[in-house]
């Protein structure tokens, strides 16, 4: 059990990839959180909350060996968490496919330098089916993401002198690279059972078997990234090597008709960091899985920082956590801060595109980043339609990284709790274990106003 935390715990049986596992011992029953267990219908006003329900505790030690026996020797006190990745409907009511990101990881600054520390470097991203019913999230069923043969992926940096250098949980010791290694982000399941993932190292597209086996990754061209445990091919536009440490792809969409949006988390390093950080112009492209190549990219405009969120100045914070095909070619486009979050929609018009032109040429000068006013400049932006601001709605959580649309007027929302971490020295005890942060992983609905 992570320090700092109480509750019962019950045995529960799940399958992960349609092969039964043994019991894991300690999912703790959650209660119901206040204003849980079903809609409140009281009027047409305002944007509320109809349901909050919360992931009980799973020893994340517990839950990747059952999957992949012997990846984990040390959990170091976590919970499995994390999986506020993203959500997808499952199909029946009230259960979502999700995703975790890279496992437990922060920053320890040593010797004045902040350096990336994976607690469970055994970690397994993996993919979780959930059902909200009442107050609880219940895990269904679990399926990880492993190479062509089979063995973990895992969810180190890929690439040294690219990704981040990993540590230990302390950052006294260096890890090794692992080019199999996925920062998973964005899910949605394709008509015959796969799945299609993005991914922050690439940034990348991942096509999953529906036993959880990569079939390809799409990377950019230029990437230059080999002996993985599964095919790779360079499908996407060179100008996404240009990406923000940690803030590649994070948003995945499926049209009705099969194809993929993807959003680049921020705004592009183009020249350099300093522009980058200062941009508010990010970009969306569209994939064919059929044609198997981008088909179409978009610029879109963040709205100015205090905007989004009130409390905060710095630019650099803005962020793009979830994309949701809402029928035809409209999206709802979330708009974050660690703190807030905005909904928008916006419709992917054929005269938007600008694949192939000047901006995706490195030495264009301006920057599609570097421009002030983009539409001034002659480049289309994608026009937007505020539909919700999260940050006014009660009981929403904050680090909203996923959305999923319920029906006409109800959003699912999960958040990502960083599997109970913080960043710094604190993080762990003095005998290595995990100080709980206390931030559960929760799904809120949220009933609109207005149906979308």
């Amino acid at each position: 059990m992570s320090p700092h935390r109480t509750g019962r715990r019950r045995a529960h049986r799940f399958v992960a990839g349609g092969v039964p596992l043994a019991v894991i011992a300690a999912l703790a029953a959650a209660g119901p959180a206040v204003g849980a267990g079903g809609r409140d219908g009281d009027g047409d006003g305002d944007a509320h909350v109809v349901r909050t329900a919360t992931l009980g505790d799973i020893p994340l030690g517990a839950f990747s060996n059952a999957l992949l026996p012997g990846t984990v020797a040390d959990d170091r006190g976590v919970d499995l968490g994390g999986i506020g990745s993203d959500i997808f409907p499952a199909g029946r009511k009230g259960e979502f496919w999700t995703v975790t990101d890279r496992g437990p990881n922060g920053q320890i600054k040593i010797d004045g330098t902040k350096r990336r520390t994976f607690p469970v470097p055994g970690f397994d991203p993996a993919i979780v089916k959930v059902r909200v019913s009442a107050g609880s999230v219940r895990v269904l069923d679990a399926i990880p993401v492993t190479t062509a043969a089979g063995k973990p992926v895992t969810g180190l940096s890929n690439q040294k002198g690219r990704d981040e250098a990993p540590y230990s949980y302390d950052a006294r010791t260096p890890l090794s690279y692992d080019p199999n290694g996925l920062d998973t982000e964005g899910i949605v399941r394709a008509a015959d059972g796969s799945f299609w993932l993005v991914d922050e190292y690439g940034p990348s597209l991942v096509h999953v078997s529906a036993r959880g086996r990569v079939l390809t990754r799409y990377v950019p061209e230029g990437l230059g990234l080999t002996g993985t445990g599964y095919p790779v091919v360079e499908a996407l536009p060179s100008v996404l090597l240009h990406r923000k440490i940690n803030r590649g792809f994070e948003g995945l969409a499926q049209l009705p008709g099969g194809d993929l949006v993807l959003a680049v988390q921020s705004p592009l390093s183009l020249p350099d960091t300093d522009a980058g950080e200062a941009s508010r112009t990010a970009r969306l492209l569209r994939f064919s899985p059929a044609k198997k190549s981008v088909t179409a990219e978009y610029a879109y405009r963040f709205d100015p920082v205090n905007v989004v969120d009130p409390s905060e100045d710095d630019t650099s914070e803005l962020k793009i956590s979830s994309v949701v095909a809402v029928g035809g070619n409209r999206l709802l486009v979330e708009e974050r801060t660690d703190k807030a979050a905005r909904l928008h929609l916006v419709r992917l018009d054929r005269s938007a595109d600008i694949l192939g032109g000047p901006w995706d040429d490195d030495t264009t000068s301006p920057s599609l980043e570097q421009l002030d006013d983009p539409a001034a400049s002659g480049v289309p932006v994608l026009a937007k339609k505020l539909v919700v601001d999260l940050g006014t709605v009660a009981g929403v959580p904050g680090k909203i990284e996923g959305i999923a649309r319920v029906d006409h007027d109800t959003l699912a929302l999960v958040n990502d709790n960083d599997f109970g971490m913080t960043d710094g020295e604190g993080a762990f005890d003095g005998q290595g274990r995990l100080v709980d942060s206390g931030v559960e992983t929760s799904v809120v609905y949220v009933r609109l106003p207005h149906g979308i």
